[in-house]
């Protein structure tokens, strides 16, 4: 039995048990254990015979993603996974042709599947729903992007950060990350990793209110927070506030975007102008990540449709806002995008879905949504259709 956090408390100790003492050496560099921050919807679960949630056509218009052309074709979008999904790439053609979505097959090149080590993982069916929430997402709001699932041997710290690595070395240009670790003392050390020219890494800040994890707290990320998205009877973006949570046991149990400031990571210049704390402030961004507002997904592993939210959605689906843009700028005869959000915070007045209300703990001003940027939800959630042409026309 699944609880409310997506998983299964017997799952989490035998994947722990199994995966700790597999890369010992890195891990006492890298210390720490991943999880991904994805929710099943609480309550009942609704009938596994049809998906229910928000579809890709209500997500691509909330964000106005209907109002751009281009989707994404010539770029690669990584998604950074653990152990193997064997039912992912059949579980994302049920995906896509539910949703009249182009196929995305190893066959037509759009597919690809890496093991990281170079021998298969095992498997795992908590972080294979995971795996199917990244894929089928990518793809349907980049659905010309090639995808690219690259699996480490396991959830450690270094296991997943090497599994990074091996996307760059193949051709990614946008490297998603949706799974969190409590901060280290030396991960500005790991930070190297996502210092790649014209390549574009995306992390999901947690799902259990206040607190910091890592790769979002890398200043060379742009992190994910979560919102609750409120749609009107057309579909159409009506109102947005952060996913909220109160106590420090609710926010656990139930989630609510992650952010706060970071222990170890020093204010990024282009946050200057939003705070002045001398940490790095997480989220930049935000997505709807309430399992209430959320998606779905086929997983064949957990018996099909499942809804699902968590900052895990908004993390593959920034990743392909960002490889739209990339695709644009290449048209265009200019580079890949590095680190966008030197330009993200420039456009936040005018390009971005403010939040202005909720909270994730009881903190005070650093957990409580507001005008500008917070540590809630960032400078808020996207107008594709306004963010996307301001970032083809950077530098």
């Amino acid at each position: 039995m699944k609880n409310v956090l997506g998983y299964s408390c017997l799952g989490l100790a035998a994947l722990l048990a199994v995966s700790a003492p597999m890369f010992a050496q890195d891990e006492e560099q890298f210390p720490g254990i991943a999880r991904p921050p994805i929710r099943v919807i609480s309550g009942p679960r609704p009938a596994a015979s049809g998906p229910t949630g928000y579809t890709p056509a209500q997500m691509i218009t909330a964000y106005g993603f209907n109002l751009v052309a281009n989707q994404g074709a010539g770029q690669t979008i990584a998604l950074i996974e653990a152990f193997d999904d064997a039912n992912l790439e059949a579980d994302l053609g049920v995906f896509d042709t539910q949703f009249s979505l182009p196929d995305c097959t190893t066959a037509n090149g759009c597919f690809t599947k890496i093991y990281a080590t170079g021998t298969k993982p095992g498997s795992n069916k908590d972080w294979a729903l995971e795996e199917s929430l990244d894929v089928e997402w990518a793809h349907a709001i980049a659905p010309q992007a090639k995808i690219m699932a690259v699996e480490a041997a396991g959830q450690g710290t270094s296991q997943l950060l090497s599994a990074v690595g091996v996307a760059v070395s193949n051709g990614a240009t946008v490297v998603s990350m949706s799974f969190g670790i409590d901060e280290f003392s030396t991960e500005t050390t790991a930070d190297g990793r996502f210092k790649t020219q014209h390549v574009v890494f995306v992390a999901s800040s947690g799902d259990s209110g206040h607190g910091v994890f890592y790769p979002s707290a890398s200043p060379y990320v742009v992190a994910v927070g979560g919102t609750t998205l409120n749609l009107d009877s057309n579909g159409v973006w009506e109102s947005e506030t952060a996913w909220s949570c109160k106590s420090a046991l609710s926010c656990e149990l139930l989630g609510g975007s992650s952010g706060g400031q970071s222990a170890y990571e020093p204010e990024p210049a282009y946050q200057n102008g939003v705070q002045s704390s001398g940490k790095r402030g997480v989220p930049d961004v935000a997505y709807d990540a309430n399992p209430s507002t959320g998606v779905p997904i086929y997983d064949s592993g957990d018996g099909g449709w499942v809804q699902v939210g968590g900052t895990s959605m908004g993390s593959p689906q920034w990743a392909a806002l960002f490889a739209i843009a990339n695709s644009m700028r290449v048209a265009d005869g200019k580079a890949n995008l590095t680190k966008p959000q030197q330009y993200l915070y420039g456009h936040a007045e005018t390009d971005f879905h403010d939040i202005t209300s909720g909270s994730n703990g009881t903190c005070g001003a650093l957990c409580t949504a507001g005008t500008g940027y917070d540590y809630v939800t960032g400078v808020g959630s996207p107008q594709a259709n306004l963010i996307i042409p301001a970032l083809v026309a950077e530098p």
